[in-house]
């Protein structure tokens, strides 16, 4: 009896293609690759500031998620949507940083803005 090779090679091969092409197929599906954000708050002299409150506005939902920074004034934010843009401030004892801006039309996946204690509290 001759085996005809077709008839077992072409199943071989389907399951060969469907085991390749499976792991890229998954990775289409997946959400856009999240982003990062962090850097150092200080005083007008450029010091760093532990303690400060940096808060971080989602422009889309307006939620806002807060963090204090630590004993060299470092503050991060991980997991961000990379379509949504954020607000950035700090704050301390009545000093306020600029109002920063980390666009969705920013592609970096770590995204580096330090804050400056500069201004009054209104």
């Amino acid at each position: 009896m001759v085996l005809n090779p077709l008839r077992w090679c072409l199943p071989i091969l389907v399951i060969g293609v469907l085991a390749v092409s499976a792991p890229a197929q998954t990775k289409q599906k997946a959400g856009p690759a999240l982003r990062d954000v962090q850097g150092v708050v200080s005083d007008d002299s450029g010091k760093p500031v532990p303690g400060a409150i940096v808060q971080l506005k989602n422009t889309k939902t307006l939620q806002i998620i807060s963090f204090i920074t630590k004993e060299q004034g470092d503050y991060y934010f991980h997991g961000l949507s990379p379509d949504i843009d954020f607000e950035i401030f700090a704050e301390l004892r009545g000093k306020t940083s600029a109002t920063r801006t980390l666009s969705s039309f920013d592609s970096r996946k770590q995204a580096l803005i330090n804050l400056k204690l500069d201004r009054d509290r209104k």
